[in-house]
């Protein structure tokens, strides 16, 4: 019996066992947001560790931090052989609206063979997968064909603020070959991926400020400034009408598109019609000379993501607002740099600011981009593991979103890694009704284990940057 036929094996013979553990560990509230939740976050922690141990995992530990604490084991046993560091995140986000969910959102429910539950997709299912992988190989086998480490934080959700710190104060006890990260999703329903690359992000809020107070838009209106006018004026600077981006130098650094990512993604051809159906637009927008996917995987961006001041509520107010306000995020490509994005983002609000208004500007989440090779050994070997379970290639992509703390795994450990994850788009992760198809949570379980057999046939300098 080879150890596709093994893993096959155990996990019909436990399915059921392992659903069950999997509802367990999303029925814990864990919204590292919510200071409400703390309670929850050490639960969650201990939760993991006690499957750690189940597993077989060694060397436990909840380690603190200055917010919420690290989960981490290994299994460090196959003499000579690469180390994998598998990381991933046990908090999950807010479920505000409530009342869009058709089931509560912490009491996990099988419909169509998905499992719904707030964190099904992002990420618990696909942490659970990893942990259920190895108790596989070391139940059925002994032993693991390659060494494992474990590292799952509790604050991904809120942009890791602390892990960074905890990375660079533990790069001994971190060491490894290669960094799997399984919190992105699929090409689309059996179609496996494996993304190399990832935006990076940054976030700011704009206030600006007229008069001390509220003002009778009848006694002052048309002799102060309106700082919603204001607001205005500001936010329409930031594009053209085609959707480029104005600030000046914004462009600057960022790393061309390779005619061979180009063709790698024509090759997967992705329908923009159906997307505009599927999301309900009549027209897609954005920058010129770029496909849908290259715009979202490769072009940095600007989108404003909330606008407010002056009066919502239900008929008119006569009032010229004292205060207005936005919020913005930008995600960023190779090789732009968050921290002189903001600079330059604020060079230009001091520049195009009209007069009567005072504005500032308050810096949030910062994460940089990252990108490993797509012809990398370790992404192909993931590649090769797809392709043996799901039996139709593996497509090769980026992926629009960010994980702020990938940037930081690269840049710190200077490894090689390899984002290969089992959701999809559909998923509703962050949206009421998450939830995790099941045929990808049978199929992963096997891809994973699969492609520890397929590491460990890397000498571990094969697998340098």
């Amino acid at each position: 019996m080879n150890h596709l036929e093994t893993l096959d094996e155990y996990f019909k013979e436990q399915r059921d066992e392992h659903l069950g553990q999997l509802k367990d560990f999303l029925r814990i509230p864990s919204i590292s947001a919510l200071s409400e939740h703390k309670n929850d976050m050490q639960q969650a922690a201990e939760w993991l560790l006690n499957s750690f141990k189940e597993a077989g995992l060694e060397n436990l530990s909840i380690d603190e931090t200055d917010g919420q604490p690290v989960v981490y084991g290994d299994w460090l046993h196959a003499e000579g052989k690469p180390t994998i560091l598998v990381y991933g995140h046990y908090d999950v986000q807010p479920v505000d609206p409530l009342n869009l969910w058709e089931t509560g959102p912490f009491e996990p429910e099988v419909r169509n063979n998905k499992l719904y539950a707030r964190g099904a997709s992002d990420d618990k299912g696909q942490v659970f997968m990893h942990v259920k992988a190895v108790e596989a190989l070391i139940r059925k086998t002994g032993s693991l064909p390659v060494n494992v480490k474990f590292i799952i934080e509790g604050e991904e959700e809120i942009g890791s603020p602390n892990l960074e710190k905890y990375i660079e104060a533990n790069k001994d006890k971190l060491a490894a070959d290669v960094i799997v990260i399984s919190d992105t999703g699929m090409q689309g329903p059996g179609h496996p991926a494996v993304c190399y690359g990832l935006r990076g992000l940054c976030g700011v809020q704009i206030d600006v400020q007229s008069a001390k107070s509220d003002l009778h838009s009848g006694l002052y209106g048309g002799g102060v400034q309106n700082p919603i006018h204001a607001l205005a004026e500001v936010l329409a600077s930031f594009r053209d009408q085609e959707g480029t981006i104005a600030i000046e130098g914004f462009y600057d650094n960022v790393r061309p598109l390779l005619d061979e990512e180009r063709e790698a993604y024509q090759a997967l051809g992705f329908n923009e019609d159906e997307l505009k159906e599927e999301i309900g637009v009549s027209e897609l927008f954005g920058e010129k000379g770029y496909t849908y996917l290259e715009r979202t995987w490769t072009r940095p961006t600007l989108e404003v993501n909330g606008i407010f001041g002056g009066f919502s509520g239900e008929g008119i107010k006569t009032v010229l607002p004292a205060e207005a306000g936005a919020k913005i995020t930008c995600r960023l490509v190779p090789d732009q740099d968050p921290d002189e994005i903001i600079e330059k983002l604020k060079a230009h609000i001091e520049k195009h600011k009209p007069t009567g208004v005072t504005v500032t500007v308050t810096e949030f989440d910062k994460g940089k981009p990252f990108i490993t090779p797509f012809d990398h050994p370790a992404i192909q070997a993931a590649g090769r593991s797809y392709e043996k379970v799901y039996n139709v290639p593996t497509a090769y992509t980026r992926g629009g979103g960010s994980i702020p703390i990938v940037a930081a795994f690269d840049e710190i450990l200077e490894l090689p890694v390899v984002l290969m994850g089992f959701g999809l788009a559909s998923e509703n992760f962050h949206a009421p009704n998450e939830h995790f198809h099941l045929e990808n949570f049978d199929q992963g379980l096997r891809v994973i284990g699969d492609y520890y057999y397929e590491i460990a046939r890397f000498e571990k300098d094969d697998l340098k940057k």
